[in-house]
């Protein structure tokens, strides 16, 4: 069974003693970015197909806003590589495996800036997983992952396509969030991009949906 919860996200006390090599594993390399996310010590084998959610981060709700939203958005973005991987697999859609390979493309480079510019403002900052932030919770909720990865062909496609949707849309809460409260110009920039990105993905989604639906 595939835990949606990336596997970084294991009990740290908010430490960062590994930042400085999990930076240049992240600056040059995919994923993974390594142990530097608080988690309720129940949660690594259920996130959300468990029972058991998890939690934020110890007093992350007063960390500076950005360093919330980057590491509640790092976070969520592994939480979209753990569906988007499936589809390679599990589909018979070449333009749906193609947007998941955008998908893994887009948000593991997006994680890699964000890991990037936690180290150059919040070196010695704990981490400030916020599962409050808008959007975050919501969008977790329900994400079936053992059913997901148990699907294959039509039921695959249009089952994804809905929990893909569903955490797209809190992203985009999220990062209207924010457009309006980070102090960086350059976490505006990104969540800009997560908004249009991830509408424009949206729409493709619910178009595709109707056309594969009446296959289930």
């Amino acid at each position: 069974m595939l835990n949606i919860w990336p596997s970084f996200l294991q009990t740290s006390g908010g430490h960062m003693k590994a930042s400085a090599l999990l930076l240049a594993i992240a600056v040059t390399a995919t994923i993974p970015l390594g142990s530097t996310f608080a988690q309720d010590k129940n949660a690594g084998h259920g996130g959300a197909h468990s029972g058991h959610a998890m939690q934020s981060s110890p007093n992350a709700d007063q960390a500076p806003f950005d360093l919330q939203f980057i590491d509640t958005m790092t976070v969520h973005h592994q939480g979209a590589l753990d569906m988007a991987k499936l589809v390679e697999d599990r589909s018979e859609r070449q333009e749906l495996k193609q947007l998941a390979r955008k998908m893994i493309d887009d948000q593991q480079s997006e994680i890699r800036q964000m890991q990037a510019w936690k180290q150059q403002w919040y070196p010695d900052k704990r981490d400030a997983v916020n599962m409050k932030m808008p959007g975050m919770t919501e969008s977790m909720k329900d994400m079936r992952m053992d059913k997901l990865e148990a699907a294959k062909g039509n039921t695959f496609d249009v089952m994804f396509i809905d929990m893909m949707t569903k955490h797209h849309e809190g992203a985009v809460k999220m990062a209207q969030v924010a457009g309006k409260k980070a102090e960086h110009a350059e976490v505006k920039e990104l969540a800009g991009k997560v908004i249009s990105a991830q509408n424009k993905e949206i729409a493709q989604m619910a178009k595709w949906k109707k056309e594969w639906k009446a296959k289930r």
